[in-house]
């Protein structure tokens, strides 16, 4: 099953149950500064599941981009993915007598009856409870999964020692504790602060090898067992007590869409699923090399190539911080790796025009195609130059000295931008090894431990806190957009910010250097805003309205159909910023005065075709 008719088929499925389907979110999380990245489905939902009401209702589905940096090391085995699509669902304030077996239901109908996923392959785990906190076995979850599964003829043992036994006692349902099976912001149970919302959750995995290890079960680390679908039951809130029951539980469904389709293929490895058909046969024709027997370069290349695509699409082109850092990271691997299948000029380009013509659930690929493989294609060659200066560069120190220590490659790595990787690649390949290779590692460390400092109480991407300060900041970015698209035209749009109780740094479309007296119009636009003492109200519309009112925002596609609009009026009806946000704000600009006036303290380039602008508000 092709990727789009996968998720086409989840879509139908849950509008036939009457779930609304919403975009995906960007994978640049909007005023979360405790993540760079979208890496769950959950994640954006996370104040709807805290409370707030979300405009689309209250049973929710969707394919969510994610991305984990975490896996970046371990991508090039079959499992692992650094860019991946995860299908949802959110039920907001359920029926507690009926939320759980209606979301494992649906999870089994599509995928056992519509897929056609076998049902002899698929087992299941359930939070065994704990005692001493008060929290029962989720007895719930066992009743419905073992009906399931006696429906189809197998018999569901429960397996209560699934570390001692594994499945050598015919276990289907496995009972784990909170470390495997328990759901919070603040992780298990005893870490969860009073007023935090948590709860267990019951996973479902597909069993590739039926025959295999029988100590094996679905949480060991083996190739046996791939989860392909998680559901979160938030049942419980903590008090000063111990915790008590919601009276409105909420649903948080997940499934990795590559892992389903491996699932159906009966093959664990997601690179060999219809997601990456056509790229891995393009590699191939590049390349002249077959999948198999490279399959770790051809992972590598594959994966790094597809993320680095999406989250430029998404806003973060190549650059050496933040977002853009991971992106120029997994670019630079990818070329790496490539070496090693002889391919020395530039490739990614071919790759990425078949992601962007795959994602048509993505529209803003396609929209932003002309762009995206312009950056890609700049990196590409601005990359061969540095490999090609730093073997310049390593061949008259080794000429010079006669060797290369570790300290001499960390040298090579932040001067040129040559990796390790190559300075021990290039030794190799002229009979020498690196020297004190350790010493790469320790040079490394003490230059982290002097940028450590500076880059203290940094956050990555949206607000450091919640604080009145950053809160002002975070208004006065809304403004500073509205006058810059007023000095400089309607094309200016936001593509990145970073706020903190010190400053705004804000990235925006625009071509051209700023002159003078454009930054000082700006500036006194904002200014005047914040004179005005403008109030802040916030409208619900549907989006195809905030669109036709000219409402400012990116990434329209991401929006579900009612937004939220955030408009700043003075008590003469001058609106000052109409904007889609998540907040927060101020209730009036004049509070933004009481920190300050705001000043533009530099504007320069970010990328191409991206100014950046960081700003203060500083005492009259």
């Amino acid at each position: 099953m092709k990727p789009n008719e996968l998720r086409d088929s989840y879509y139908n499925f849950m509008r036939s149950k009457g779930s609304v389907i919403i975009p995906s979110a960007g994978l640049l999380p909007e005023n979360d500064p405790t993540t760079l990245f979208t890496g769950a489905g959950m994640q954006p939902m996370i104040p709807y599941l805290l409370g707030e009401k979300h405009p689309s209702g209250n049973d929710i589905s969707n394919t969510q981009k994610c991305l984990r940096t975490g896996d970046i090391d371990e991508t090039g085995d079959n499992s692992h993915l650094t860019f991946f699509e995860m299908i949802g669902r959110w039920e907001l304030g359920g029926d507690p007598s009926e939320y759980k077996g209606k979301q494992i239901r649906y999870m089994w109908e599509w995928q056992v009856d519509i897929l056609g996923i076998d049902p002899k392959n698929l087992y299941v785990s359930v939070y065994q409870g704990n005692k001493d906190m008060g929290i029962p076995q989720d007895d719930d979850a066992i009743a419905v999964w073992t009906e399931l599964f006696k429906s189809v003829g197998i018999d569901p043992k429960v397996e209560d020692e699934p570390w001692t036994y594994g499945a050598s006692r015919g276990g289907r349902i496995f009972l784990y504790d909170e470390k495997e099976n328990w759901w919070s912001r603040a992780g298990v149970p005893e870490n969860m602060p009073v007023g935090e919302p948590g709860g267990p959750d019951s996973e479902m995995f597909y069993d590739f090898e039926p025959n295999g290890d029988a100590k094996d079960h679905p949480a060991t680390d083996s190739a046996r067992f791939l989860e392909i679908g998680n559901n979160v039951f938030m049942a419980f809130m903590r008090k000063d007590t111990g915790f008590e029951l919601l009276d409105k539980p909420n649903i948080d469904y997940g499934g990795g869409l590559e892992r389903i389709c491996a699932a159906l293929n009966g093959n664990p490895d997601l690179y060999l699923t219809p997601f990456f058909d056509n790229t891995r046969e393009k590699l191939a024709e590049i390349s002249g090399k077959s999948y198999e027997g490279n399959e770790r370069n051809f992972r590598i290349i594959l994966d790094h190539t597809r993320a680095a695509t999406f989250l430029i699409g998404d806003g973060a082109p190549p650059s050496n911080v933040d977002a853009g850092y991971i992106t120029r990271r997994l670019m630079r691997r990818a070329i790496r790796v490539a070496r090693k299948l002889d391919i020395n000029e530039s490739f990614m380009t071919k790759l990425a025009e078949i992601y962007i013509a795959e994602a048509a659930a993505y529209p803003e690929l396609e929209q932003n195609k002309a762009m995206i493989l312009d950056v890609i294609a700049k990196e590409e060659e601005q990359f061969q130059k540095t490999i090609q200066n730093g073997e310049r560069e390593m061949q008259r120190h080794l000429e010079k000295s006669g060797s290369v220590t570790g300290r001499d490659a960390f040298y090579f790595y932040e001067t040129f931008g040559f990796p390790l990787e190559l300075t021990e690649e290039f030794l190799k390949e002229h009979g020498e090894k690196l020297l004190q290779p350790e010493e790469f590692e320790k040079a490394a460390k003490e230059h982290a431990d002097k940028s450590r400092t500076a880059a203290a109480g940094k956050f990555a991407g949206g607000l450091a806190d919640h604080s009145e300060k950053t809160t002002a900041f975070h208004t006065a970015t809304h403004l500073m957009l509205a006058g810059l698209q007023q000095v400089l035209g309607t094309h200016v749009h936001q593509k990145g910010s970073n706020i903190t109780g010190e400053r705004a740094r804000f990235d925006f479309s625009h071509g051209e250097k700023m002159t003078p007296e454009e930054k000082q119009a700006v500036e006194d636009f904002v200014n005047k805003a914040i004179e005005a003492n403008a109030e802040m109200r916030v409208v619900e519309m549907p989006k195809q309205q905030a669109m036709d009112e000219g409402v400012e925002g990116s990434f329209w596609e991401k929006y579900p159909d009612i937004v939220k609009v955030y408009i700043f009026e003075d008590a003469n009806g001058k609106v000052w910023s109409k904007e889609l946000c998540g907040g927060p704000h101020v209730e009036n600009t004049g509070k933004i005065g009481e920190f300050g006036l705001f000043k533009i303290k530099k504007e320069e380039s970010s990328s191409a075709g991206v100014r950046r602008i960081k700003a203060v508000l500083k005492e009259a």
